[in-house]
């Protein structure tokens, strides 16, 4: 029970940039706007504090939510702008000469770890939190270039940039994150009933060393704190620092767990097997991680994704574990 509750935690937190990624056939890629006005930031229907009675009464006292916010911490809204997410938005403010941005998100238990983890991080490698009211799903967070992510700069320069990131958050992890080795071992068990229930999409030898791995690694999981939803779009350009990472969705484990999002997100870029194997080496030795883990939680997660995006309808992704699959095993 406690290692199905675990699974399904880790792809609610996963949810909102894979369904940001889908792409339906002849369905625009960008399926959420990224700046309206703070009236319209919740009419697109994929929003998901809108399937739920109290979501919709979230969204009707967002308005009041954000003045009494403003009048706690001092802040200034500024232009009337917000940008907007599948769970939340983010409204640009000041506070004195301070430029920052107020994250509010629904449902409200998703900023915990988040704020867990930034408190943590203290803006070492990260966005730097300077308010948290996890109950009102409230973050007040520098702001950061959103123009300019880690998705601008050639891949290899990136994935330099991301992996020495990786390497920089892989502190101790504090009491209360998610452990890894929960995660894992609860993928292993979901892994046969949902290949069975799909019609069998994925080879019965990747399968199985999927499986096998991630009870593996899942069993010598260590202590880290580790932003497993490190993309490139989620690196942005900072003051303080050239590249900052954002909205965490952490796990108690090993840094190498986080590499495969690395790949999948841009392997559209990437010629053939070679090149796939190439940047998975870029990533370890940039990060300074064990190359033979980091490939190890590429197939686990690759598997998992691939059976995920099917049971979610993501058409593209599936295609992109595949060939992942294929090159490093």
């Amino acid at each position: 029970m406690r290692q199905a509750a675990a699974a399904a935690a880790y792809h609610r937190c996963m949810e909102e940039p894979r369904i940001g990624r889908r792409q339906p056939d002849g369905a625009a890629q960008d399926r959420y706007p990224g700046v309206v006005d703070l009236d319209r930031v919740v009419e697109p229907v994929e929003f998901a504090a809108q399937a739920s009675v109290e979501g919709r009464a979230w969204i009707a006292g967002l308005p009041a939510l954000v003045d009494r916010l403003g009048r706690r911490w001092r802040l200034q809204v500024e232009g009337g702008v917000a940008a907007r997410g599948y769970h939340g938005v983010v409204v640009p403010v000041r506070r004195g000469d301070e430029r920052c941005v107020l994250k509010l998100t629904w449902p409200a238990e998703r900023t915990v770890d988040e704020a867990r983890a930034l408190a943590a991080w203290r803006g070492q490698g990260a966005v730097l939190l300077l308010e948290a009211d996890p109950k009102a799903g409230a973050l007040l967070l520098e702001r950061l270039d959103t123009t300019r992510t880690l998705d601008s700069l050639d891949l290899r320069a990136a994935a330099e940039v991301a992996g020495s990131l990786l390497r920089r958050l892989a502190i101790p992890a504090p009491e209360g994150v998610r452990p890894l080795r929960a995660v894992a071992a609860a993928i292993g068990v979901s892994l046969p009933g949902r290949q069975a229930r799909l019609g069998r999409p994925v080879p019965e030898r990747w399968l199985a060393t999927a499986g096998g791995l991630a009870d593996e690694l899942g069993a010598r999981a260590g202590d880290r704190l580790v932003h497993a939803d490190l993309h490139y779009g989620n690196v942005l350009a900072g003051t303080r620092e050239p590249w900052l990472a954002i909205d965490p969705k952490p796990v108690a484990g090993d840094p190498e767990h986080a590499v495969p999002e690395l790949l999948w997100t841009r392997v559209d870029e990437l010629e053939d097997a070679t090149a796939i194997r190439r940047l998975l080496a870029v990533l370890a030795g940039s990060g300074e991680l064990d190359g033979e883990k980091a490939r190890g939680w590429a197939i686990v997660r690759c598997v998992d994704y691939w059976l995920w995006g099917l049971e979610n309808g993501l058409t593209e992704d599936p295609k992109r574990c595949r060939r992942i699959l294929a090159a490093l095993t």
